[in-house]
């Protein structure tokens, strides 16, 4: 479970205008590991999560809901393709992911509203294997608004700034 530091009232209220101006937009992240249910159910878990969960519950959800796919296809470094388990950790990994990046942003949104300034990147989970790439952003500061635009920019693939810095990376931000 991610440690998010400032996830309150305030910015889980940031992350629901976040999350609706997806949906309007038609720009939600939904993973080809969804099944047809899991695709019909997302936005919902999504929410729910955010307005009284975490990236636990949501993941959680995700395990008990048959919202992901047991297999899927994937391409040999031949260029073939064959059919593999899907990760047991795919329900984690995919609520920790999207629920951080709606964190982040919705951060974002409250600073920016405040008048606060700048972000400071952390490691808000510990993990086994430790990129040297994320330790070195660790304690950086990074503009929100920027941070912002590049999220949005950016579904469903790593961000250009690097935050978060890529699956179970465990990066996020703080206030600082």
């Amino acid at each position: 479970m991610l440690n998010l530091v400032n996830l309150d009232q305030g910015t889980r209220g940031f992350m629901l205008i976040e999350l609706d101006d997806d949906l309007r937009e038609a720009r939600l992240y939904f993973s080809p590991r969804l099944t047809p249910k899991g695709v019909a159910d997302w936005p919902a878990l999504l929410r729910d999560a955010i307005e009284r969960g975490s990236d636990a519950t949501l993941a959680a959800r995700l395990r008990t809901a048959g919202s992901l796919k047991r297999t899927e296809t994937k391409r040999t470094s031949k260029g073939r393709t064959t059919t593999a388990e899907v990760p047991v950790n795919a329900a984690q990994t995919l609520a920790e992911g999207e629920f951080n990046r709606f964190y982040i942003r919705g951060l974002c949104r409250r600073v920016i509203d405040k008048g606060i300034g700048q972000l400071m990147i952390f490691r808000a989970k510990d993990v086994a294997a430790r990129r040297p790439e994320s330790e070195a952003r660790i304690g950086k500061m990074v503009d929100p608004r920027k941070l912002l635009e590049d999220l949005r920019m950016n579904v469903g693939v790593d961000p250009v700034l690097g935050v978060p810095a890529g699956p179970n990376s465990g990066l996020s931000v703080r206030l600082p």
